[in-house]
């Protein structure tokens, strides 16, 4: 059985329906909370922002317009709620970028290698601007396309195809590294496609 689409469990939801937006909270809860939290790593005020997310949902369900992208919608509306909840803390912390560990083991592979590659790219990655670390996060972990991280970052296309050029030309400095990581990247892919 085919999983029922964004489209049409948004749909369900302004009319009412509870199993459709408790399909919706568990398909997006973590994926928000991830992005939320390199917003503004702060553990439970990411929670919170995103219960309240899907709370406001729930309340104003017969208020809601249809939605072009629920994904789009919902990123959008987290990182509002978490910069109005970040103006009040008035503490903003830097953007973390957690390391991502391999889907899978490989005997072959020398793991203090693997984890030196990643801890190196995740240290790169940090030590990006938090616009650069914010535009390669929606770009290519959450593949949203230029025109909707411009909408959900409140800045222009241009100012997106500008800071993701900046924050590649910064990593393609660091070559060495990158070459390392897809390296390493495409032998558990071959490894994977052997089984």
């Amino acid at each position: 059985m085919e999983p029922i689409s964004d489209d049409t469990l948004w749909h369900l939801l302004r009319q009412g329906d509870r199993s459709a937006f408790a399909q919706l909270y568990e398909r997006y809860y973590s994926i928000l909370y991830s992005y939320g939290y390199k917003l503004f790593p702060q553990v439970t005020l990411v929670e919170d922002a995103v219960q309240d997310l899907f709370i406001d949902l729930w309340r104003m369900r017969e208020n809601l317009s249809a939605a072009d992208s629920v994904k789009f919608y919902l990123f959008r509306s987290l990182r509002r709620s978490i910069h109005r909840l970040s103006e009040k803390e008035k503490n903003q912390l830097p953007f973390t970028f957690d390391a991502v560990e391999p889907a899978m083991e490989a005997s072959w592979i020398d793991h203090e290698q693997e984890a030196l590659l990643i801890r190196r790219l995740t240290a790169l990655l940090q030590n990006l601007p938090t616009r650069q670390r914010e535009v390669i996060t929606l770009r290519y972990y959450e593949n949203f396309k230029t025109e909707e991280i411009a909408l959900i970052m409140g800045i222009t296309e241009k100012a997106v195809r500008n800071t993701l050029y900046k924050a590649l030309t910064q990593l393609r400095g660091h070559l060495p590294v990158m070459t390392a990581l897809m390296s390493l990247m495409a032998g558990l892919l071959l490894v994977f496609w052997a089984y």
